[in-house]
């Protein structure tokens, strides 16, 4: 895919550099520690009046995104390239849901979307500079003050924001303390790597793993067999309502099996009494809506890393069942996460 008019050194499709997952936080000199922002990644081209957004794998963002193109058309800079995350901010804290609303056929409903919550692009690379000089072979020592004194320069408003970075830790076992709300987690990047497109070395990213006791209020059985494919969780609100908040997977064909002969007997409706499986949401998929409701009689602790819009941002993990605990003991509150307010001045 070549995009008309975009006369820049670097050129959509272009692969983000991205980041290998490891448990703890490296230390020692030669680290720049940045936030890990819960969003949609995004490279920012800009060729005079053209503004081109791109996904991580490649597709083009800019449809959806009306407010942070305007943004971008507004830098009087004429051409650069950023990398950065798309993010919105619904109050005080970040909702990926809304930025999953915004992936809508409908240009009137993204509009509307853009209206009530708009987007901000947080900026952490700058990969060509406002004179289209290319950058990316430059090690990030480097490339990290030029971003900063091309963000000082251009970049204003709400909507564009430069995200903060550090090489002390101290600092980045505040934010990693501050993971779970605003922030996905943290990235570690190493001072002397050039920017590697594609390529996940020069990089980490660590994510906080908690733990939730969870009601099992119903499960899918698995696309290729009449067995339990996945176990679906559930949390009691303040009224005593018990919420879909995510599933679990990940289990071996002889403990589906197994399990699926202890689930059976346990089909019964409601299963969720509050918010259930299949939904309004674009996290939804096209087998969302087929699931089997359960008593609510059994209850699992699975280990989680993110928390959005009071759901498992991603898959869990099975650890164990637990018997000597009784369902109304599984409330949100295991989940609720501190106000985004206190992190919010990461992106300023």
């Amino acid at each position: 895919m070549r995009v008309p008019g975009l006369r820049l050194p670097i050129r959509p499709p272009y692969p983000p550099m991205e980041t290998q997952s490891v448990e703890a936080i490296p230390s020692g000199e030669g680290w720049q520690y940045e936030p890990k922002w819960d969003g949609f990644r995004c490279i920012a081209f800009k060729d005079g009046a053209e503004i081109y957004l791109q996904s991580k794998n490649g597709l083009p963002l800019a449809r959806y995104f009306p407010d942070v193109v305007e943004a971008l058309q507004a830098v009087k800079a004429r051409r650069f390239v950023l990398d950065g995350e798309l993010i919105v901010r619904v109050g005080s804290a970040l909702s990926f849901e809304e930025l999953q609303l915004r992936l809508h056929p409908a240009s009137s409903r993204v509009q509307k979307l853009a209206k009530e919550h708009p987007a901000t692009y947080i900026v952490f690379d700058l990969l060509v500079d406002d004179d289209a000089q290319r950058l990316t072979e430059l090690a990030l020592r480097l490339r990290r003050p030029k971003l900063e004194a091309f963000a000082k320069r251009w970049l204003a408003g709400d909507k564009l924001r430069l995200s903060k970075a550090s090489t002390q830790r101290s600092v980045v076992d505040r934010w990693f303390r501050a993971a779970g709300g605003a922030l996905d987690g943290v990235i570690a990047k190493r001072l002397d790597a050039t920017y590697r497109s594609g390529d996940r070395k020069g990089a980490v990213k660590i994510k906080k793993m908690r733990t939730a006791d969870c009601v099992v209020g119903g499960f899918r059985y698995a696309s290729n067999a009449k067995v339990v494919g996945s176990l679906l969780l559930g949390l009691y609100d303040a009224e005593g309502k018990l919420n879909h908040v995510g599933f679990t997977s990940g289990l071996s064909a002889q403990e589906r099996k197994a399990l699926t002969g202890k689930l059976r007997p346990l089909i019964k409706k409601p299963g969720f009494t509050g918010r259930a499986p299949g939904g309004p949401s674009r996290w939804s998929n096209e087998r969302t809506d087929q699931w089997e409701p359960l008593q609510t009689k059994l209850v699992v602790e699975v280990a989680y890393d993110h928390v959005s819009d009071e759901r498992f941002r991603h898959g869990t993990r099975l650890l164990r069942f637990r018997p000597d605990k009784s369902p109304r003991q599984c409330t949100m509150e295991q989940i609720e996460i501190k106000s985004a307010a206190s992190v919010a001045k990461l992106s300023i």
